[in-house]
């Protein structure tokens, strides 16, 4: 699989972006196989680059599999080689703030006449409407999209975890530009689409909206919510903690004959999921008493032979020695920093016929880019001129 060609061999993709939305649009494509030209700002690169703390991490992973242009795109011969590199390409992928993509001369109206086979994906806070023009970051769209009300307590909003909807708006920019290429493949021709953060999350909501609309109540935040299951809980065990979700009388069953619990199995109030829903101000606590005694690891290869839905509370750091992600090929080892190789996620998709293995580390600032600009018809003198002026990168 190594040496047979990617899905997306020979297509052209040319990103200008930063952070983690576009990069992350990027990279979905250049795991699969596209070449993904990176266009950074002159003279220093992506600022993304320089992050710390929470930020850190954002370009050394987003952009792995890239090629990296710096490109000064307020001056005319900047200008240029980017038409001239849009000319070639395939997708063009943008997630400036509002209206700076049009300011520097690159919107989609102008770069159609350029490349009219071009699919231009915009990656914005939110669709057209009245809260467009808007800057928007994911925490912000976490907020006003409900996501922040429904996962923390009442009066408590809580951002998620992670920056689940710049990579769930970038994910469904890639099922677009995935979607424009395969129609191109009918039509002949490119096209404009959109992705956004806001109304990603408003899909992430759509659960909770069906309910409110079904039963009349609003739902409360998860934390608050009603019980569909009798034991979907976080249980206290002697060395951590363990989730427990058992959602059949099947469950219920097993888990009681594995772990010895025949007590509970012969309660016939207990018989039932609705019955236990009934009896949680008893049975809840007297499994916490009982499971908190056993070592976590204890717990979790009982509830494996049970065959219940379990899980240990797990820090991301942990993720690096997971048995399960190493051993099933999910990580792959990549430079982050100088002296510094890590391993990381793979895109969380398997095709039998391919590996969607690292090819290149993130690039260095300009890495790549001379290469770029030698098949675009720059000669030496060309690049070291544009070098010389700043208009490219100085390495």
């Amino acid at each position: 699989m190594a040496n047979k060609p990617l899905p997306l061999d020979g297509i052209r993709v040319i990103e200008l972006s930063l952070a983690v939305m576009g990069p992350l649009t990027g990279m979905v494509l250049a795991d699969m196989g596209a070449e993904v030209i990176k266009v950074e700002k002159a003279p220093d690169g992506d600022d993304t680059r320089r992050l710390k703390g929470f930020g850190a991490g954002f370009f050394p992973y987003f952009n792995r599999n890239k090629k990296s242009l710096v490109l000064d795109l307020k001056s005319s011969q900047g200008k240029e080689v980017l038409r001239r590199l849009l000319k070639t390409a395939d997708v063009m992928i943008e997630n400036f703030a509002p209206g700076t993509i049009d300011r520097l001369g690159f919107g989609y109206d102008t770069v159609k006449e350029l490349n009219p086979r071009l699919i231009y994906c915009s990656l914005k806070g939110f669709m057209p409407g009245p809260y467009e023009k808007r800057p928007a970051l994911d925490e912000v769209c976490q907020m006003m999209g409900g996501l922040a009300y429904m996962t923390g307590p009442s009066g408590r909003p809580l951002r998620a975890g992670a920056s689940v909807v710049d990579i769930l708006g970038g994910t469904y920019g890639v099922v677009g530009i995935l979607a424009a290429l395969w129609e191109r493949e009918h039509t002949g021709e490119g096209q404009y689409l959109r992705a956004t953060l806001y109304e990603s999350v408003a899909l992430l909501m759509a659960q909770h909206m069906a309910v409110a609309a079904i039963t009349g109540e609003e739902p409360p935040p998860m934390p608050e919510r009603g019980r569909a299951w009798s034991v979907y809980d976080l249980f206290p065990a002697a060395d951590g903690q363990v989730f427990i979700g058992i959602t059949s009388d099947r469950h219920w069953q097993r888990f009681c004959q594995v772990f010895g619990f025949d007590d509970l199995a012969g309660d016939e109030r207990l018989a039932t999921n609705q019955g236990r829903i009934e009896e949680r101000h008893r049975l809840l606590p007297e499994l916490r008493k009982r499971l908190q005694a056993m070592p976590k690891d204890r717990i979790m290869a009982l509830a494996e032979e049970a065959r219940i839905p379990f899980a240990p509370v797990t820090r991301p750091v942990e993720l690096f020695d997971d048995p399960h992600l190493n051993q099933s090929g999910g990580l792959v080892e990549m430079a982050l920093a100088p002296g510094i190789k890590a391993k990381m996620p793979r895109i969380p998709l398997r095709m039998d016929a391919h590996d969607f293995r690292l090819r290149s580390d993130p690039p260095a600032v300009g890495q790549g880019g001379e290469m770029v600009l030698r098949k675009l018809g720059y000669g030496d003198a060309q690049i070291e001129n544009l070098r010389k002026e700043g208009i490219i990168a100085a390495v």
